[in-house]
């Protein structure tokens, strides 16, 4: 029987993914609220969505060589246990944020944001039902969220991943099949929304654009095909990643890349590429030029998924707090209390939710279902 194997610097990479998300959010909401902001940045513009595919390539790597792990341990996967460790992993946070945000922060005046109310009011059973049913990418196309909740989208991206990856794995022979299965449904579910919202021409384009937009389940197979890669010692492709010269050269492409904030044809796809050549790296190659294994970024990294889902609300409530007593406040001070206080107030709530909510159920999980 195979040894299950250890990957360093997974929270360091975790960490970095939470970080972008937070910076690119607290900037869109300085902007929607008329405080100072450089939300009009390209590198900011950038950051949420690179953060999430950041997320992306590492689920698909991590959950990949689990699957291919446990079927080559035990000849088989088990479908069911699967999907009980990924909901006792992600759905408790997840109902949390979603029944905060329509029945109690609608109530509290300091977490007032432009453009909740009628996203509360109208269409609340459909966006509710689509919530309820685990499908927040398709509730965020159809009929938006409330800004507290709407980062949720991508739990819908990364839940649809997990329908059909170990059915891949389990079933390598019908690959075929079950992608056309796969893809039949989730066109289906988008049609059939689109037909109760019947939308205009115009807008049923941007709506279809945007949802493939964040549809990226090839990202997250391409850190899939990462991890195929280490688990099948595919030492020759191995070697050339994982050389000094070649990692100098690809993070320093990749740095410029970032800091031009240059947008282009396949600009997602490509930074996948470069987050996966980072992935590899930092967690399997033992002659990595980067480490990312502190104190400090292990705890960011151990609460990110809080970090991810309380970050937003968290940002509304400051601005909303340091508005009300100093309305007239701005500058580089302000700034900077800004920015500190919620880093630090993410990060408190993010720890409380994993201390006191998250990591009872998590071992509970670990002890039922296997890590």
């Amino acid at each position: 029987m195979e040894k299950k194997r250890y990957f360093p610097n997974l929270n360091g990479i975790r960490c970095i993914a939470a970080l972008l998300v937070v910076f690119h959010h607290l900037e869109q909401a300085k902007h929607a609220l008329g405080i100072a902001n450089v939300y009009d940045w390209p590198i900011i513009q950038h950051a949420g969505r690179l953060g999430v595919g950041l997320f992306f390539v590492l689920s698909g790597f991590l959950i990949t060589y689990l699957l291919l792990e446990e079927k080559g341990r035990f000849g088989n996967v088990d479908a069911k246990k699967f999907y009980l460790r990924r909901v006792f992993r992600i759905w408790p946070i997840y109902f949390l944020i979603i029944g905060l945000s329509f029945f109690v922060f609608p109530h509290i005046t300091l977490l007032d944001y432009p453009g909740t109310a009628e996203k509360i009011q109208i269409h609340a059973a459909e966006r509710l039902s689509l919530l309820l049913l685990v499908l927040p990418n398709f509730a965020f196309v159809l009929y938006d969220l409330p800004y507290w909740c709407a980062q949720t989208w991508s739990i819908g991206v990364e839940e649809q991943f997990y329908y059909l990856w170990p059915w891949l794995i389990k079933y390598p022979k019908r690959r075929i099949q079950i992608i056309l299965l796969f893809l039949a449904i989730t066109a289906g579910i988008l049609f059939l929304g689109l037909y109760f919202v019947n939308p205009s021409e115009e807008m049923k384009d941007a709506i279809i654009t945007t949802f493939l937009g964040q549809f990226r389940i090839q990202t997250m197979a391409l850190g899939g095909l990462c991890a195929w890669l280490v688990y099948k010692e595919k030492t020759r492709i191995l070697e050339v990643v994982f050389r000094k010269e070649v990692q100098v050269i690809v993070y320093c492409l990749l740095i410029s890349l970032f800091l031009s904030g240059i947008h282009f044809s396949g600009f997602l796809e490509v930074y996948a590429m470069f987050f996966a050549f980072f992935v590899l790296n930092v967690s399997c190659n033992e002659n990595t030029i980067i480490s990312l294994d502190n104190a400090v970024m292990n705890h960011l990294g151990k609460v990110s998924y809080g970090l991810y889902i309380y970050h937003v609300v968290v940002i509304v409530l400051i601005i909303n707090l340091l508005t009300a007593n100093s309305p007239k406040w701005e500058g580089p001070v302000y700034q900077a209390v800004l920015y500190i206080s919620t880093f630090v107030g993410s990060v408190l709530v993010a720890s409380l939710s994993y201390t006191y909510f998250e990591k009872p159920l998590l071992a509970f999980k670990d002890r039922k279902f296997g890590r």
